[in-house]
């Protein structure tokens, strides 16, 4: 083909190209005809493990991916033990000791693959000092504003309590954590004591033997911040003498406001005493000289003591 040909057929093939790709996103491709890979547990895999991990191949353009789990084997189906659909490509699940089969199809908005061939895996009895507790829920790292929470966790065969434990030390000292309680079910009520970071860990036990700690999981809690304070008197800009009333509207439950008061450069604070925590919605200010420029501004605290955004800052000239 001749250089010159070379130069008509490279843009129209850059444009087609360009256009194909373009039209991917907005009309999405079929993967009825792809197949989903299982990496893992092997077929005839046998594990002493009650917790086991699933793992396959990503396919191109599937969104999630439906997750089956049968006991003995889906030519003889005993119980449906999982059906669930998971985002990514890998999912751990707690099981009993027993034979099984999994499978796996991959899904997106508009079509699905067939489902993978199917593959066998045991799960022997064992020793609860081999497991370890896997959590449930809250997810890893959430932050919550709500301060009554529920932790959550999967069974253990053969253990007939759990050990919970929650702290902020990271488990640095067993005597001092702030909720150790061995408990018969599976979920614990908790209400965080004050927003910070909490991490959380289970153990099963039973009469004779402890399994292993779970992962920590943490949590934080974060109280909402106050909304803005809107000052009322006196007004921005106003002529006052001494003592001068500042005041400014109440805001819902909060644990009180700060106050700050500024000199003429509306930066540099007025003295030490400021700022100043104030329970109420007013103070009455008795510093300051004769044609003397103040700025002062409020902020509300809640209960942790973080401050909301602070109102408006305005001023006020002494005469």
């Amino acid at each position: 083909m001749k250089l010159k040909h070379l130069f008509y057929i490279l843009p129209v093939y850059l444009a087609l190209n360009t256009l194909l790709s373009s039209c991917k996103e907005f009309i999405e491709p079929s993967i009825a005809k792809r197949q989903v890979i299982l990496q893992a547990p092997a077929d005839q895999y046998l594990s002493t493990k009650y917790t086991v991990n699933f793992w396959w191949d990503e396919v191109e353009d599937a969104l999630s991916y439906r997750l089956q789990v049968v006991t003995p084997g889906f030519d003889s189906v005993g119980s449906l033990i999982l059906d669930t659909l998971v985002k990514g490509n890998k999912f751990t699940s707690t099981l009993e000791p027993g034979n099984y089969q999994w499978r796996v199809r991959a899904e997106n908005g508009s079509s699905q693959t067939a489902y993978s061939p199917a593959r066998r895996f045991v799960v022997e009895e064992s020793s609860l000092t081999n497991q370890t507790v896997t959590l449930s829920s809250p997810a890893n790292n959430v932050v919550t504003n709500t301060n009554a929470a529920l932790f959550k966790w999967n069974s253990l065969f053969g253990a007939t309590k759990y050990q919970v434990q929650i702290d902020t030390n990271n488990f640095a000292n067993d005597n001092v954590l702030v909720y150790n309680q061995v408990v018969p079910g599976l979920q614990v009520n908790f209400t965080f004591p004050k927003d910070q970071v909490y991490g959380w860990r289970v153990r099963a036990e039973n009469e004779t033997e402890q399994s292993k700690w779970s992962a920590i999981n943490y949590v934080t809690y974060q109280l909402p911040l106050p909304p803005q304070v809107s000052l009322v008197s006196p007004a921005n800009g106003s002529s006052v003498s001494l003592p001068v009333q500042l005041s400014w509207n109440s805001v819902t439950g909060v644990s009180g406001y700060k106050l700050y008061v500024f000199k003429s450069d509306s930066t540099t604070l007025y003295s030490n005493n400021f700022p100043m925590t104030v329970n109420s919605t007013g103070y009455s200010f008795t510093l300051g000289v004769t044609g003397e420029k103040i700025y002062w501004k409020v902020s509300a605290l809640n209960a942790s003591g973080k401050e909301g955004k602070a109102s408006a800052l305005r001023n006020f000239v002494l005469f």
